[in-house]
């Protein structure tokens, strides 16, 4: 497998988002591969979006929003949840791709321990779900996500045709005016489109 080259992520971070759909997230816990074909994807993008970190301004938290595209911005929610993302783009302008969900292919023993008591379909259908089934936190903000066999990153993974692909409004952004509450900027495959691939 050869991870996405740096390169993959200068791009506009819609069109990333896009793209992103099929590639493989793959976290190393201890020696051992655990991930999935990325099937749901958000962007945010720059100040002006209003669903963005960056919206306030670059600070402590978000900085690594501004920094070089590529790397992961990890970030704590809610008081519980970890969430990852991709940074895109030129550095000095903060955009990222949500990573909303993984379809599992590897490490599905270490990711039904860490969702225990959950079906399969529900070990990464959603961005703190990801984080918890692959143990990944804020020690890994800032990683190089183009760098394989690190401790996490993404590579090539299965092709998706624009056929295969769905956009919606990004999701749980609450009071967050228009048009960026509204904005299609949510992109999502079937897995079950991939497997028949």
């Amino acid at each position: 497998m050869t991870s996405l080259p740096e390169s993959f992520y200068h791009d506009e971070v819609t069109l990333v988002a896009r793209r992103l759909l099929g590639q493989r997230l793959v976290r190393n816990l201890a020696g051992m591969r655990v991930g999935g074909l990325i099937v749901e994807t958000e962007a945010y993008r720059g100040e002006e979006d209003l669903a963005c970190h960056a919206h306030v301004g670059k600070t402590r938290r978000n900085a690594m929003l501004y920094d070089q595209a590529g790397k992961a911005y990890v970030y704590f929610t809610y008081g519980m949840h970890w969430l990852v993302n991709a940074v895109t783009g030129e550095i000095g302008f903060p955009a990222a791709v949500l990573i909303r969900a993984i379809w599992p292919t590897e490490g599905l023993e270490e990711m039904r321990a860490r969702r225990k008591g959950r079906p399969q379909a529900e070990w990464c259908n959603g961005p703190a779900k990801i984080c918890q089934a692959l143990g990944i936190d804020g020690t890994l903000n800032g990683i190089q996500l183009f760098e394989e066999n690190g401790e996490l990153w993404i590579e090539e993974g299965a092709a998706v045709t624009d056929e295969m692909v769905s956009s919606s409004a990004r999701i749980g952004l609450g009071s967050t005016p228009e048009p960026w509450k509204s904005i299609p900027w949510r992109f999502v495959v079937d897995p079950h489109d991939l497997m028949e691939k």
